[in-house]
């Protein structure tokens, strides 16, 4: 872990913060409203008691920081009007992006004083879902790709504000967007990204074309979507609680992966590739074992690919896609919930190591930073909780 990390500093001299609207309207938009943070001082929080009107001596108590963070715990507010429903860190950590139901997308800076580098407006509804590319450079920043209630997707470049296309294809709310660097369904082989929609279909998308490069009809709305490692397969979960599993070059399922009992909520690889978390309405978390030798079940009762059933979190009543993670080492794994927390588990022991207060709505998602033991999570509540967490 590096101590002494910040953000890139040629990366933020290319952000533009006065940047023009890009392609078909898309726009930042600046703010400037600073981030509330809930710690006296950047390096240490201080405990100090005496007695006897100060007679004796206090005592001064420093706490063990864990990460590059201006503050242990820091509120990111005033950006939105609306609920957040996702938020996601960039490739390297150094920024954090967050979707709203207001239509917009807030972009902030990870490190120092946490500015709210601005909105990103290009949508004509909410604001539902988000991926960032992959590893980027100075040279190739990352791009960011947004979903919508619109039935669109727009590609970002975040950091200069810029709209670079709209993609049409679907024909309602889109709920869901995952990207992934070698995408078998391109074919070039280069990277590929997939949507899924309450229109039951999913498309797979090369990011420099406008059309849709291949479909996937699944037949029931599609709430949550994931690839393999080697970007030829792909995980789909839906409204009918199972999650399938397409082989996509030729675009057949090859095997299900069934539990749960209520509504998809995300998926998500682990950083092996040799297991994949789900998340679910029924207010459970499942861990599978997707190595290709896994033995495959003999008998309806058989279920040898679900490694661990993890519980103690509420999905609420509001039926929100609530979306999880895995930490970097992929010993732990963080959801939201509709009891206003967010839930940590070790997956090995399958139990709770913290359960985080703050919010005062449900907690819509949770992402975990890529280099260090930050955490943030986004809320109905119209707010971000930035902080650290020791995994």
């Amino acid at each position: 872990m590096d101590g002494k990390r910040k953000p890139d500093d040629d990366i933020l001299a290319g952000s533009g913060a006065g940047a023009d609207a890009g392609a078909g309207g898309g726009a930042l938009t600046l703010a400037s409203k600073r981030p509330r943070q809930d710690d006296p001082t950047p390096t240490q929080a201080l405990a100090i008691s005496s007695s006897d009107a100060g007679k004796n001596k206090g005592l001064v108590r420093s706490i063990k920081r864990t990460s590059s963070l201006s503050s242990p715990i820091i509120s990111l507010s005033d950006a939105h009007a609306g609920e957040i429903l996702d938020v996601r860190f960039s490739p390297d950590g150094a920024y954090l992006a967050a979707a709203s139901a207001d239509r917009s997308i807030s972009l902030w800076e990870t490190y120092g004083a946490n500015r709210n580098l601005g909105l990103l407006q290009g949508h004509s509804k909410a604001v539902t879902a988000l991926a960032w590319s992959g590893a980027a450079s100075a040279a190739a920043p990352p791009r960011l790709f947004s979903a919508s209630v619109d039935g669109t997707l727009i590609v970002w470049s975040p950091l200069k504000g810029v709209k670079e296309r709209r993609l049409r294809g679907h024909s309602a709310t889109i709920n869901t967007v995952v990207w992934c660097a070698r995408g078998a369904a391109a074919a070039s082989g280069r990277e590929v990204v997939a949507s899924g929609s309450d229109d039951g279909w999913v498309l797979l998308w090369d990011p420099e074309e406008r059309n849709p490069i291949d479909k996937l009809e699944i037949g029931y709305p599609v709430t949550a979507l994931a690839f393999s490692e080697d970007g030829k397969q792909l995980f789909v979960g839906s409204v009918d609680n199972d999650i399938h599993v397409y082989d996509l070059a030729k675009k057949q399922v090859v095997y299900d992966l069934w539990g749960h009992t209520d509504t998809i909520t995300f998926l998500s690889l682990s950083p092996s590739g040799n297991e994949l978390l789900s998340g679910s309405l029924d207010s459970t978390l499942r861990v599978w074992d997707i190595r290709p030798f896994v033995p495959q079940p003999t008998h309806p009762a058989a279920n040898p690919r679900l490694h661990r059933t993890l519980s103690g979190a509420s999905a609420g009543f509001e039926s929100l896609l609530i979306r999880g993670c895995w930490s970097r080492d992929g010993r732990s794994v963080a959801w939201g919930g509709g009891d206003r927390t967010v839930t940590i588990w070790d997956v090995e022991k399958s139990l709770i190591t913290y359960k985080l207060p703050g919010h005062r709505g449900t907690c819509t998602a949770v992402d975990l930073h890529p280099r260090e033991p930050i955490i943030v999570s986004a809320s109905t509540d119209q707010t971000l909780l930035l902080g650290e967490v020791e995994l």
